[in-house]
């Protein structure tokens, strides 16, 4: 008998101590606006995955937010009565996505006809109710 394959998800890995204010101070001076950056988050905020996406159950609920300039999006997870319950950063190539939680836990999951498949569940894009928009 064989052993159960290995989860797809990583460990985070450690801060290297050698990234220091040299690094933290080109992380500041790239997050400035500028005019290209809020034309892409503009045209990004149409990207076809940005969104809610919800359980059958209306458990588990994914915001996916619009992606930066270098494509990289935050998502916002709920669970049940839990607002908030993961946060992180996601990307997207082609039909999968990655995620990347604040701790650094990962995950991955693809989105088909219009469906996100994500750790063993379903989730379905949430549409608004009439008046609400």
């Amino acid at each position: 008998m064989h052993p159960p394959p290995p989860p797809r998800f990583r460990r985070p890995r450690p801060a290297s101590p050698r990234l220091g204010l040299p690094l933290a101070a080109a992380f500041a001076a790239a997050s400035l606006p500028t005019f290209a950056q809020n034309e892409h988050t503009a045209m990004s905020a149409s990207h076809p995955y940005v969104g809610m996406w919800v359980t059958d159950d209306g458990h588990v609920r994914h915001e996916l937010l619009a992606p930066d300039v270098n494509g990289v999006g935050r998502y916002d997870e709920a669970r049940g009565r839990r607002q908030s319950a993961y946060q992180g950063r996601y990307t997207i190539t082609g039909h999968h996505i990655d995620y990347v939680d604040d701790t650094g836990f990962t995950a991955d999951g693809e989105f088909v006809d219009d469906v996100l498949y994500h750790g063993g569940m379903v989730l379905r894009r949430e549409t608004p109710r009439a008046g609400t928009e």
